[in-house]
């Protein structure tokens, strides 16, 4: 702590120049359990290679970055050699430097990472590019994410059918798109949390500043959260909470939220109540009398994917059980190992392993059902730099 500015340690190394391509960004915050996370952070970078300009297929140029604090360093130099560019950064605000006592006292045992998830609010400050699309690393990309670029770099797309609420009028400037996660919360609470792995931002240092601001406030009171209106929820204090705070509370009229059967999907129920024989029950979580269901939405309208209730491709779950909440789950699994297999191929492989467990679902990537029964990338040697 206490090292005054707490930025830019070491960003000499970072070309800042202005680049049309759009920021992709995942950020480490600690070296936890998950051995695995290379290879989603390789799967997730050629899948939005092959959305992008580069494969001919969308109009973007795209750059990867991953976010790292300092103790994360060691197990983050594998990202620098499947072609991310690290950023080390401390969190923006030093846990002592928070001026609300509850905050101050809570934040790092909050949510996944306590005070360490602040360090998501470093992408803000990439603002030699466009936009930022910060994702976390058990994310897919199925299809270009154009039509949220075009329409917050001012271009109206044709298409808005991924817009929530469609009755509503779209800011003149939008700075931020976003899901929700409507599971966190009673639909009857006014404000819900957003979902953390999913938010396209628009990088400035102001917006950056004001959030540091704050932070450094810590205005989070005990039972009624940020500015003693947003609730409490899972990670309220940190990113989770604070990105509602910020786009519904302090700076409204900046932000969209979009579908999160399109963007987002993590095959959540939308309903209060467990499904039955592919029946659903009880009352809409996003306070609407009719919701669609996120587990019926044909693969190919799913423009990103985040792989929570289905759990991890690589734990290699067959999901095949004949369900609402597997029949998506099994086909989003298979897209992770279609796009390991073309990743793999690229290489000039075979784009198959040899595991002999459900190989038409898994690629050949699976022996068995279970991270041991994972057969991990075997990543090129880089032989240049």
């Amino acid at each position: 702590g206490g090292q005054g500015k707490r930025h830019n340690s070491n960003d000499s190394a970072l070309n800042t120049s202005a680049s049309s391509a759009i920021a992709y960004v995942a950020s480490v915050t600690g070296c936890g359990s998950d051995s695995s996370l290379v290879d989603g952070a390789a799967v997730l970078k050629h899948s939005i290679h092959l959305s992008s300009i580069q494969n001919g297929i969308g109009r973007y140029d795209y750059k990867m970055y991953a976010i790292v604090t300092p103790e994360a360093m060691s197990c983050a130099a594998p990202l620098a050699r499947i072609g991310y560019t690290i950023i080390q950064r401390d969190t923006p605000v030093a846990v002592e430097d928070i001026q609300g006592d509850f905050l101050r006292g809570r934040i790092q045992s909050n949510g996944c990472c306590g005070e360490k998830e602040l360090i998501k609010f470093e992408a803000y400050t990439l603002t030699h590019h466009p936009l930022v699309v910060h994702l976390d690393l058990d994310v897919l990309v199925l299809k270009p994410l154009d039509n949220l670029f075009d329409l917050m770099l001012g271009k109206r797309p044709a298409d808005m059918s991924a817009i929530m609420w469609k009755d509503q009028p779209l800011p003149e400037r939008i700075d931020a798109v976003f899901t929700r996660d409507y599971n966190m919360v009673p639909a009857t609470r006014k404000y819900k949390p957003v979902q953390g792995g999913f938010l396209v931002l628009r990088p400035s240092m102001e917006t950056y500043n004001e959030i540091v601001e704050i932070v450094k406030k810590g205005d989070f009171i005990e039972g009624k959260g940020w500015g003693g209106v947003m609730g409490l929820f899972y990670g309220s204090m940190t990113f989770q909470g604070l990105i509602p705070y910020y786009y519904d509370v302090i700076k409204p009229g900046y932000a969209v939220e979009l579908n999160r059967c399109i963007y987002n999907n993590m095959c959540d129920n939308p309903r209060d109540k467990p499904t039955v024989n592919d029946v659903v029950h009880g009352t809409c979580r996003d306070g609407r009398d009719d919701c669609e269901d996120c587990r019926s939405q044909p693969i190919e309208d799913i423009v990103t994917v985040h792989y929570t209730l289905c759990q991890k491709p690589w734990l290699c779950i067959p999901h095949d059980q004949d369900q609402i909440q597997h029949r998506l789950c099994r086909k989003l699994h298979n897209e992770w190992f279609r796009i390991r297999s073309s990743l793999e191929k690229s290489w000039g492989r075979s784009g198959f392993g040899s595991g002999q467990y459900e190989k038409k679902q898994f690629y050949g990537f699976c022996e068995k059902r279970s991270e041991n029964g994972y057969l991990r990338i075997d990543h090129p040697k880089l032989t240049s730099q």
